[in-house]
């Protein structure tokens, strides 16, 4: 599978964010502070993830699709890496 920038663009983005965690525990930020942002980089973790599932299964339908088999099984195979993630 080929990553396209938004996947690059969302991982720096939680870079980013990770960061930010880091530099509030150096300054003894409140503990709610902190989890809120790791609750926020969690969430775009899974964002990441969903997408990139997402785009690598429309290109997965179209070459099946494109040879003349079922889909069921990328479908299938999809919604469980998806569930394993969580």
């Amino acid at each position: 599978m080929k990553y396209d920038e938004n996947v690059f663009r969302r991982l720096k983005r939680m870079e980013g964010q990770i960061r930010g965690v880091m530099k509030m525990m150096e300054e003894d930020k409140d503990c709610k502070e902190v989890v809120a942002q790791l609750s926020a980089v969690r969430s775009a973790a899974d964002k990441a993830m969903a997408y990139i599932v997402a785009v690598n299964l429309e290109q997965c339908i179209m070459d099946e699709q494109e040879k003349g088999n079922d889909t069921g099984k990328l479908v299938q195979e999809a919604v469980e890496l998806l569930v394993k993630s969580r």
